[in-house]
């Protein structure tokens, strides 16, 4: 069946990617098949849900590529799950006893869809896999087609995800700043959180790029500019396993030598310990439509930052977090590149009626091809044993201490 109508959505977390996947879904088409209409749906599911959605007229199909330059999302996002049903009625965007994916579906067909591209992580592809599901049991033929979108580089079995290099350079470079206040204080502890709920790769990779900008620079002891104040000092990931006064009295020696500390801490790092005290102490741990802990809620950052104060004999301590400031840059040319490639592909498997997720498939030699929904995953671990990330540990004097070990 000749497609005739596409719709657009972004759904989830922002990342260096969005802007650019949308404009580079929209230059494609436009590009090969300009006959086919496009609509793009507001704010994700919600829009969906709602009917909320716009045209992309001429004016916008000229100027598509302009989106290249921007980051955040310009036909915006939420967090939506349709198979939610609670969170969906209790949000207003459907009414009691209504089921969200037939109210999706029925939007879908008033509207002429024929084919659907989702840009999100694991979370909102599997929900747009359920959608389609929904329509083929309802003899409704839709294609979906997924591009994927998190900083955490933690979607299973990519290689690598939309907007995750950019992420990593930005957090490099707000790093740059940020430990420059090392001198602000005696005895400073600064730690960096980056994102990274189940997966430390964001953190690594930060970590690694900023060490690189020290690398090119020159330094004067003699002035007080040293290496080592400027340097990492530790990487706390999800996947390595922490002995808080082990590295308290390894830090500790850091400090008394060189007067500061610099931590990158993953914010997924020590999530169970956190949430196993909060709720021991009575709290209530907040959660989304996912069941995702609200990380700003229980601030792992500020935790960590005060298990090590008192330790390493802080007198000024630092927390500052990354995300915000990575996550809605503009894609750099590496993701660019990488945008690219995955649009073209998907506008060419749409074309074809092949659904799936476009990424390069680790599971099938790495070839970038439209993955299979039901093998698409979150929570893809960071592998810790990689020989750059070992050396990054062992430059800093880290022990390596995977936590399968």
């Amino acid at each position: 069946m000749p497609v005739r109508r596409v719709a657009l959505l972004t759904a989830g977390g922002f990342a260096p990617c969005l802007s650019s996947a949308v404009g580079g879904l929209i230059e494609r088409y436009t590009e090969i098949a300009p006959e086919i209409e496009i609509i793009a749906y507001q704010h994700g599911y919600h829009g969906l849900l709602t009917g909320t959605k716009i045209v992309v007229g001429d004016e916008a199909r000229a100027k598509a590529g302009l989106l290249h330059r921007f980051g955040g999302s310009p036909i915006g996002n939420s967090r939506v799950k349709l198979t939610n049903v609670a969170d969906c009625v209790e949000r207003g965007l459907v009414a009691e006893g209504q089921n969200p994916l037939q109210v999706a579906a029925e939007q879908l067909q008033a509207d002429g869809v024929d084919v659907l591209h989702t840009i999100g992580g694991d979370d909102t592809n599997t929900t747009a896999a359920d959608l389609a599901a929904y329509l083929k049991e309802h003899d409704y033929d839709l294609t979906v087609v997924g591009l994927p979108k998190t900083i955490d580089n933690d979607v299973v079995p990519i290689k690598q995800s939309l907007g995750a290099w950019t992420a990593a350079e930005q957090g490099a470079g707000f790093a740059r700043n940020i430990i420059g206040e090392h001198r602000s204080g005696n005895r400073m502890l600064i730690v960096h959180e980056v994102m990274g709920r189940h997966c430390g790769w964001l953190t690594a990779a930060t970590a690694a790029d900023y060490r690189r900008w020290l690398d090119t620079q020159e330094w004067v002891p003699s002035l007080g500019l040293s290496r080592e104040r400027w340097d990492v000092h530790a990487v706390f990931l999800p996947e390595l396993a922490l002995d808080i006064d082990a590295e308290a009295a390894r830090l500790k020696g850091v400090m008394d030598e060189i007067g500061n500390v610099n931590i990158f801490l993953s914010e997924g790092a020590g999530m169970h310990e956190i949430v196993e005290q909060l709720e021991a102490a009575g709290e209530e741990v907040q959660r989304d439509a996912f069941g995702h802990v609200k990380l700003d809620t229980i601030n792992p950052g500020r935790w960590f930052a005060k298990q090590f104060a008192s330790k390493l004999g802080a007198e000024k301590v630092m927390v500052q977090k990354s995300g915000y400031y990575s996550r809605a840059a503009a894609a750099n040319p590496e993701d660019l590149r990488l945008i690219k490639s995955m649009t073209d592909l998907a506008v060419e498997c749409a074309l074809r009626g092949e659904a799936g997720v476009i990424g390069h498939d680790e599971e099938r030699g790495n070839v970038l091809r439209a993955i299979e929904f039901p093998r698409i995953a979150g929570g893809k671990a960071f592998d810790v044993h990689q020989q750059w990330f070992t050396d990054l540990l062992a430059d800093i004097g880290q022990p390596f201490k995977p936590a399968s070990a």
